[in-house]
């Protein structure tokens, strides 16, 4: 038997310590890596969140019309042009250097930018959304290439409705980035139209959000063309060095390998050398595409709906929308379809607007641009967020000190509109339509005025201007308040329409002549009174005025021409030959149509409906006004006159304005005995002024500037200064006014105004400026600016308070009102005399 030994191999001792010890040493290594990275991970995640507080939200809204093109016709070089501009803003993303080195590593790059069309509560949004940092820079670039656009900052916004159903999605290119997608270059349709059509359709509970996220791509994506064209300069046919770049350098080595091989074997053919037409097109499309920026981009989808069958349609819609930039042979595309599904993670990286490296693929500038832009002026998508109106910067020379008119934003720079003293006394123009924020305008001048301690007078039609002034009326100037109402029936204040100064005994031809003026605005005498209304209206008044002590009111006019004895008996006091031998010379001896028997019922309708009138009665029937206008100016003091039409009458309140715009004219002019120095300014604050002006205005606006008084008039539109084609009073306010502020007015204004604010704006932005905004062209210094926009401030200056309006109201009423039963029992018993 032979023996078998067996021998047992050993390791040493040291040997088991050196493996154990490698063993634990690559164990710490592996939690060392692992711990690092999942440090990494989440200090990324943590990076993505804080993020969102560091970007800011910027909606973008382009005019529909560009100035000058609003009937030139639109082609497709003009389309190309246009998205180009959206191409230069990506190249200056694209130009921009990644981020790089070991914080960009670790905690992840934070240099994207997420461009979105929103289609939330049935309106299409555009925004650009940048890291703070970067604000400024993308600013500048966009109104480097779209000037008249307008960026403004504003917060987040939701479309996310409760017990909606979410759907979302991304999109990326199938195939390797350095291959083209197509272009607009290469279309003559805006192919962005059938993506913002989808969100067109959308219902009010209905919204979504496309967002591209977007930041430089690494220079190194260029080699993968520069591989293309290489492989191809070998041997290869496109298929091929399409395939072979696309597998990286391994792939490349591999490639090189075969390429040998095969280059031998067909050493005699030149079948792969030579490319087919369409090969060459594509070819020249990597070539052209890696000529431009790269970007990295995602693409995704949020869609919200009351359930997930609208959100599979939508989805679907827009994926078929996206299919158009696909080159299917050899270039790039998108797929057909995005599947719907709830995926948190897309959502959320929506709300924090990461860049998420997975789902990205890159585009070129110029591709991004067919993709991405702001709407295009031919675009007829409904619903999109336009700027209505254009905007321009206010003039560089604007005073730093004067009454602030309001305030001017342009590209994000905010600056107050103010005017001098000396300007304002060239007067104000202030144009537009109901409720676009004329009143408003008023209200702020007038009450900054107040709180200066300066003079004013202000004519409100409708009652809503004078309340707002009333409670920002400082107690100090609680004295200095007139307030006339008409409505105030228990104690009305007189207003003589026939009081005149004696001191100055031409205010009585004026008077006579601002009267026949009223009557003549609110009865059109010249084609119903004739000569004969003016002649023995003019004489009665005459006859009236010449005895102040037996009354000299309205209500003294119908006597004068009825009552014989009382005729006699102004007669006997008259001093003025002329009017004394009319009287008894032609009028009460004229026969046929002037007999006094056919004259005085046309003149006395004229009155009736006046002075038999509760409410008209005890103002215009006491013999002496309660306030005179002279001393209201010089003592700088404040008129708030409420003439609102639906508690006085249309009529009525059209008299009374009338009549006070007279009164305060007579008594600027009155202001020729003073010296110039010492005519403070008043200011005299009209709105609906067509109603409250005779052709007296043509004086005040050419003279009154003279005496200190400075108007501000308003109204709506132009043709309420034309009747019976008398453009007297247009041409009055046009050539002698010297700041216009126009809100927004109707085509026919457009059409006339456009050639005071041209070039800045033009017909079109006159007709769209939105509410609380004005077109503006005042002096500066004396001399017209260049058009500007301008915001009206709101709320209005100084401090509102409730209590002061009653207090204020209730010491003007008794300090210049009159108990109505004893002001009636006045005027009857002077109207019973003789």
């Amino acid at each position: 038997m032979q023996n078998i030994s067996y021998t047992t191999n050993t390791y040493p001792k040291d040997m088991l310590y050196i493996d154990t010890g490698m063993l634990i040493f690559l164990f710490i290594i592996f939690f060392f890596l692992l711990g690092f990275f999942l440090i990494r991970f989440f200090m990324r995640k943590n990076h993505d969140r804080t993020n969102r507080s560091d970007m800011v939200i910027q909606k973008i809204r382009v005019p529909k019309e560009k100035p000058g093109e609003a009937n030139r016709e639109y082609n497709v070089q003009m389309l190309h042009e246009e998205i180009a501009r959206a191409e230069t803003v990506f190249a200056s993303i694209g130009g921009l250097q990644a981020e790089r080195g070991f914080v960009a590593w670790f905690f992840g790059r934070n240099d994207h930018y997420s461009f979105e069309i929103v289609a939330n509560k049935k309106t299409i949004y555009f925004y650009i959304v940048t890291p703070i940092g970067m604000q400024r820079y993308i600013e500048q670039q966009v109104h480097a290439h779209y000037p008249e656009a307008v960026i403004e900052e504003v917060d987040d916004y939701n479309i996310f409705e409760s017990n909606s159903y979410v759907a979302s999605g991304s999109l990326k290119t199938k195939r390797k980035g350095f291959l083209p997608i197509k272009t607009y270059k290469n279309m003559e349709t805006d192919a962005m139209n059938s993506i913002i059509n989808v969100l067109s359709k959308l219902k009010d509970s209905e919204s979504i959000a496309i967002q591209f996220a977007v930041r430089s791509a690494k220079a190194s994506w260029h080699n993968d063309a520069s591989k293309v064209r290489k492989a191809i300069s070998k041997g290869k046919s496109l298929p091929e060095a399409i395939k072979l770049a696309g597998k990286g350098m391994f792939g490349e080595i591999i490639g090189e390998a075969f390429s040998s091989a095969k280059k031998d074997m067909d050493q005699n053919s030149n079948m792969h050398n030579r490319l087919t037409t369409m090969e060459e097109e594509i070819l020249k499309s990597i070539e052209e595409k890696n000529s431009k920026a790269g970007l990295d981009v995602n693409i995704r989808i949020i869609v919200s709906t009351k359930d997930k069958a609208s959100s599979s349609i939508y989805i679907s819609n827009l994926a078929s929308a996206f299919s158009q930039f696909s080159l299917y042979e050899n270039g790039n595309s998108f797929p057909n379809k995005i599947k719907v599904k709830q995926n948190p993670s897309i959502v959320s990286d929506f709300i924090h607007r990461r860049f998420n490296e997975q789902s990205s693929f890159l585009l070129n500038t110029e591709e991004l641009a067919s993709i991405y832009h702001f709407p295009l002026r031919n675009s007829e998508t409904p619903n999109i967020d336009w700027l209505k109106a254009k905007q321009a910067p206010a003039p560089s020379n604007i005073p730093n000190v004067g009454v602030i008119l309001g305030y001017n934003i342009y590209r994000g720079q905010r600056s107050d509109i103010k005017i001098s003293r000396a300007d304002r006394r060239r007067h104000m123009y202030v144009l537009g339509k109901s409720g676009v924020g004329k009143s408003k305008l008023i209200a702020n001048m007038a009450v900054q005025d107040i709180l200066n301690g300066e003079g004013v007078c202000i004519m409100d039609p409708h009652g809503d201007l004078i309340d707002d002034c009333l409670k920002r009326i400082p107690p100090e100037r609680a004295e200095d308040v007139i307030i006339f109402s008409p409505a105030d029936f228990e104690r009305p204040l007189a207003l003589n329409l026939m009081e005149y100064d004696i001191r100055y005994p031409e205010q009585k031809t004026f008077i006579i002549n601002e009267m026949i003026n009223i009557f003549d605005k609110l009865y059109d005498l010249k084609s119903t009174g004739g000569p004969i209304f003016e002649q023995y209206m003019r004489n009665a008044m005459l006859l009236v005025m010449s005895h102040p002590e037996s009354g000299s009111t309205l209500m003294e006019i119908p006597r004068v021409l009825a009552d014989p004895e009382f005729r006699k008996m102004k007669l006997s006091n008259c001093n003025d030959a002329t009017v004394v031998d009319f009287w008894r010379k032609e009028a009460e001896k004229a026969g046929g149509d002037a007999a006094l028997a056919n004259v005085v019922p046309y003149i006395t309708s004229k009155l009736t409906q006046f002075i038999s009138n509760d409410t008209m009665r005890p103002i215009i029937g006491q013999q002496k006004s309660s306030f005179n206008f002279r001393d209201v100016m010089d003592s700088q003091k404040i008129l708030l006159v409420d003439l609102s039409k639906g508690q006085i009458g249309e009529l009525n309140s059209h008299l009374l304005g009338m009549i006070i715009v007279g009164k305060i004219l007579m008594s600027a002019l009155s202001r020729a005995d003073m010296r110039e120095e010492s005519r403070k300014d008043f200011y005299l604050y009209i709105d609906e002024f067509q109603n409250f002006t005779t052709d007296s205005i043509c004086s005040i606006l050419s003279e009154a500037r003279k005496y200190g008084l400075n108007l501000i008039i308003a109204h709506q539109y132009i043709c309420q200064l034309v009747k019976n084609q008398d453009t007297a009073i247009r041409d009055a306010v046009f050539g002698n006014v010297g700041s216009w502020i126009t809100f927004k007015i109707g085509s026919d204004d457009a059409e006339v105004l456009e050639k005071e604010f041209s070039p800045v704006f033009n017909q079109f932005d006159l007709l769209n400026i939105e509410k609380y905004t004005a077109y503006s062209k005042i002096l500066i210094d004396n001399t017209a600016s260049r058009p500007f926009s301008m915001m009206t401030p709101w709320p209005l200056a100084g401090q509102e308070r409730d209590d002061i309006k009653t207090k204020i109201a209730k010491l003007s009423r008794l300090k210049y009102g009159h108990d109505r039963q004893m002001v009636e029992a006045l005027i009857k018993k002077r109207t019973q005399f003789l």
